[in-house]
């Protein structure tokens, strides 16, 4: 494209004619004057040349920047033709989707966060039924016990004391139920001869009532015995279940959590040590714990039980597992705008422990699909 005008060629035959070259026939030597004068005049007619050709040498890319940002200011809407053209993949992509009535690929990609903590469900405070002073503690904190294992021996010296005192009730019962057979014993023979006499008319008939009535006096001493045998009996099963308690033992298999019990410690009876939170320790079963975690409750219509996301401990941020959701809380919370959802865990790392912090994701994806298909 030819860039120089009709004032371009104007200004160049000016320079011509304003030559610094000695006329024919005139001497070489001219005043200094002169010709800082005529190089001063060449200089700028030279500049008044440059900065028109420089400007119209930027003028295709000033129009071009111009119009771009005329164009983004517009918005695509308002775009040319070939403006629209060369519009963004992402902007034809929303608008084909829109116009097909497909979904956004990205509106797939979304995903449901949240964070909670491992949790063991199965977890308990063991207490003393009775009152006691610890005697002995063959476990510790982290142990793996097994059901009815011993934790804590405690002793009590009224517990054993009444133990030997129901004892000692139960023999003195069993001596006086033989001495009353041995007196119903006598009343019977005495009355069976007393019978025998009055039938004869060699008695009367007042010795026979008589007799009848020591007999079942007789026989009354002997079963109010045997009632003292049985109060006795349970007695013994009383003291002997209290003594018993004061062996505590594990209500089911798991890991002991921790111990609040020392060696030397006099323990309340349950009734009080639960007023006071004094346990003997904490078992929970490590093998059943899951997580409970927090996501926000604009999310509830995405998630149902049985959905697989993924889960990430703070303890363990290089080994991911699946989770799976087992129920959902029926409630949500106020204060914090978020639902409680419980997971199950799917092959977790080795070593999680109850209290851990979790980091959780499901693909919104996956929740539509499954959705969908429980639909159907």
């Amino acid at each position: 494209m030819n860039t120089i005008t009709e004032h371009d060629r104007k200004l160049a035959e000016t320079l011509k004619s304003l030559s610094v070259a000695p006329a024919a026939g005139t001497a070489s030597f001219e005043p200094p004057r002169k010709v800082v004068r005529r190089f001063a005049l060449v200089s700028t007619a030279f500049a008044l040349i440059a900065v028109p050709l420089a400007g119209l040498s930027l003028w295709p890319n000033l129009v071009s920047s111009v119009g771009g940002m005329v164009v983004q200011s517009q918005g695509p809407d308002t775009l040319p033709q070939e403006a629209q053209a060369k519009s963004t993949p992402t902007i034809a992509a929303g608008r084909a989707g829109a116009q097909s009535g497909q979904p956004v690929a990205a509106a797939n990609a979304r995903e449901i966060t949240g964070s909670g903590y491992v949790v063991a469900p199965r977890s308990t405070a063991v207490f003393s039924k009775y009152e006691g002073r610890v005697i002995g503690i063959p476990v510790e904190a982290g142990d793996r016990v097994e059901a009815g294992q011993v934790l804590v021996t405690l002793d009590d010296a009224s517990a054993r004391f009444a133990l030997e005192q129901a004892g000692a009730a139960k023999v003195s019962a069993d001596l006086a139920l033989s001495a009353r057979v041995i007196e119903l014993t006598q009343a019977d023979t005495s009355l069976r001869r007393i019978e025998l006499l009055a039938s004869r008319e060699a008695a009367s008939k007042k010795d026979l009532e008589a007799a009848r009535t020591t007999w079942k006096s007789a026989s009354n001493a002997v079963e109010q015995a045997r009632q003292d045998i049985n109060r006795a009996d349970i007695a013994i099963r009383i003291a002997r279940e209290q003594l018993d308690e004061l062996t505590v033992r594990a209500p089911f298999a798991g890991t002991v959590a921790k111990l609040g019990a020392h060696v030397g410690d006099t323990v309340l009876a349950r009734v009080d040590s639960v007023r006071e939170n004094q346990s003997l320790l904490t078992l929970i079963d490590t093998g059943s714990m899951v997580i409970d975690a927090d996501v926000a409750e604009t999310n509830i219509a995405a998630v149902h039980p049985g959905m697989r996301g993924e889960a990430v401990l703070d303890g363990f941020p290089e080994s991911p597992f699946a989770i799976d959701i087992s129920r959902i809380a029926p409630v949500a919370s106020a204060e914090k705008g978020t639902i409680t959802l419980r997971f199950s865990l799917v092959a977790p790392p080795a070593g999680i422990r109850p209290n851990m912090a979790a980091r959780i994701r499901i693909a919104a994806s996956n929740s539509q699909q499954s959705s969908g298909d429980t639909s159907q």
